[in-house]
């Protein structure tokens, strides 16, 4: 049972799981079912966000200390933070189409997310290629520091506060929410968790 100790295999699983909890969600008054994908795809950002502060975080600590292992995992929560990023996008679709009724690409926040996306998956794939731990660690710094002060920026067209759960001042979906966002980081860090074993 190898694949027991491989964490792809607890990736997927907290995955599976957290889709699975997900489904059967506690309904909001307004939105009723649909508040699930308001869980998911709130979950899923930010933990995008988080993989990607920490990738910025790690770099730093690697280029101030000049330590190997912090550049490694920089590289690798990076991958894992755009990967949860080019993720978050398709949920982001989702939910509006089951809120708002129709897709808006244009609303800010989306065509921002997008272009990050594009721009991210691009730079993972020059880092890769290029295999220089400081350039990498450099350019985690930078990107989170570029997504960090765009979104702060951006306005809010057709799209909820920052956090509507957490506002919504009902207990049990702020909890089960909670319980959702532990989950999707638990996935991050296996995933990066693989990307580690990967560079080694």
């Amino acid at each position: 049972m190898n694949w027991l100790k491989s964490p792809f295999f607890w990736f997927l699983l907290a995955v599976l799981t957290t889709a699975g909890l997900t489904a059967i969600g506690p309904e909001e008054k307004t939105l009723g079912e649909n508040v699930r994908i308001v869980y998911l795809h709130g979950a899923w950002v930010l933990t995008a966000e988080a993989a990607l502060a920490l990738a910025g975080f790690f770099g730093l600590l690697g280029i101030l200390f000049r330590r190997e292992r912090l550049h490694r995992w920089s590289a690798a929560l990076g991958r894992t933070g755009i990967v949860f990023w080019v993720i978050y996008l398709p949920l982001s679709l989702w939910a509006m189409q089951a809120n708002w009724n129709g897709l808006f690409l244009s609303e800010p926040r989306f065509r921002i997310a997008f272009i990050f996306a594009v721009t991210g998956v691009l730079l993972q794939m020059g880092l890769a290629f290029l295999a220089r731990p400081v350039f990498t660690s450099l350019a985690n710094v930078l990107f989170f520091a570029a997504l960090w002060i765009t979104l702060r920026q951006a306005d809010y067209v057709l799209h909820p506060p920052p956090s509507p759960i957490f506002s919504s001042g009902i207990l049990s979906l702020q909890l089960f929410f909670v319980g959702v966002i532990f989950l999707t980081m638990a996935a991050a860090y296996f995933l990066t968790r693989w990307w580690l074993q990967k560079q080694s």
